[in-house]
């Protein structure tokens, strides 16, 4: 093995007041702890990467993202405890004769944007010995002000802090200043023990786009997230990307169907479906793999569908997620190897439940922003047929047959 000398550490807490489990909230359908994760694997620079923290689910899905879990006792877990304590924490914790950290890369979960270029920037800063430190930031030609008086009942007065207020400079004439977003720092690790603070030495600023440098903490900002994933992270058509899991389990309304029914004048309901939806699933289950519906209609359709299929059906739910984890735990499924596929604000919850979260083209916007993919067809109008035949490329098997 390789020394270890560049080490990324990712505090991830359980605990979070302005977003409750903000650290497991999806953005693009992956949790904000594995997208740290993942930016860090994806840098050249970073040899280990260390995810701290003090909660069992983060911890269970930094593991499965390859990153290397240290417990984070009580003492460094609460509000008042510092990054800076839980980075030192790690770094002895990790230290062996293999493991001898020279530079650390502190990264944040709540920016969700970290580009493993951008990091690779910041560690060729500090390797070379041009900076000590160094940090995200973002260029900015603002004019800020600070509060200077505040009179009770009274208006808010302020001052002009990076610029004289009696004169008016056009852009192209300024200097810029540079904002710190959060996402990352770079630090000489001797540096930072002596220190015991992230800013010491010479400190490099690390050019970010503007666009990346969101930073969540609060509702709005992890929404705004949300929206700007499908943008940030690239094509998401299913088409690109193999969905490679155990198992498919899918909602029906919506899914299977058009969202759509025929009422006669007895009450009785028709909907329509796809036939090649019938032809993927029949060749998912050829293959092997175990496939369910979970609707929380109890509905004779739904019945005769399943039945023609020849796949499990669970009716009436009202409780999706815990229907679904009954099924996974029953089935001895890792839900990081499952694939949900929905439509509506009903299938938020087992979508967060499993590792490929997958929205129908036509997806109410909150599944969209909270599925890993959306397939590129409608529910009813071939989507199940398109999560099986990728579910099916993905081990380098056939689409089924049209």
């Amino acid at each position: 093995m390789a020394a270890v000398r560049t080490v990324a550490v990712i505090p991830a807490r359980g605990g979070s007041k302005g977003v409750p489990g903000k650290n497991l909230q999806p953005v693009g359908g992956v949790p904000l702890v594995a997208r740290a994760v993942r930016a860090c694997r994806s840098a050249a620079g970073v040899d280990l990467v260390v995810v701290s923290t003090d909660d069992d689910r983060i911890a269970a899905v930094a593991a499965a993202e390859g990153a290397r879990v240290v417990r984070r006792p009580a003492e460094l877990s609460g509000d008042t405890a510092s990054s800076e304590s839980a980075l030192l924490h790690a770094l002895h914790a990790v230290t062996t004769g293999e493991v001898s950290p020279e530079v650390l890369v502190f990264v944040q979960c709540t920016s969700p944007f970290v580009d493993a270029a951008a990091l690779d920037a910041g560690v060729a800063l500090v390797t070379s010995g041009a900076a000590d430190s160094a940090f995200a930031a973002v260029e900015t030609y603002e004019f800020l002000w600070r509060a200077a008086t505040d009179p009770a009942g009274g208006p808010l007065l302020a001052a002009g802090v990076n610029h004289d207020a009696a004169r008016r400079p056009r852009r192209q004439d300024r200097s810029p200043d540079w904002r710190e977003t959060g996402a990352f720092y770079v630090l000489d690790v001797a540096g930072f023990r002596r220190a015991g603070h992230r800013f010491f030495g010479r400190t490099a600023v690390v050019p970010v786009p503007e666009a990346t440098a969101l930073e969540i903490d609060s509702p709005v900002e992890l929404a705004m997230a949300q929206a700007l994933a499908p943008l940030l992270d690239g094509p998401a058509a299913a088409g690109e990307v193999p969905i490679d899991v155990d198992a498919v389990v899918t909602d029906f309304d919506g899914v299977h169907t058009d969202d759509a029914a025929l009422v006669d004048a007895e009450g009785r309901e028709s909907v329509r479906v796809s036939r090649a939806d019938g032809l993927g699933v029949a060749a998912l289950r050829a293959a092997g793999y175990p496939v369910l519906i979970i609707s929380k209609e109890r509905n004779r359709v739904v019945t005769a569908r399943a039945l023609k299929l020849g796949v499990e059906v669970l009716q009436g739910v009202d409780d999706k997620v815990a229907a679904l984890t009954g099924w996974l735990t029953e089935r001895r499924l890792d839900p990081a190897r499952v694939a949900y596929l929905g439509n509506d604000v009903n299938d938020l919850g087992p979508m967060g439940l499993v590792g490929w979260p997958l929205a129908v083209a036509d997806a109410r916007p909150e599944v969209h922003a909270a599925a890993r993919l959306t397939l590129e067809r409608r529910g009813g109008h071939g989507a199940v047929r398109e999560l099986c035949d990728r579910v099916l490329a993905a081990r380098g098997g056939p689409g089924a047959a049209g």
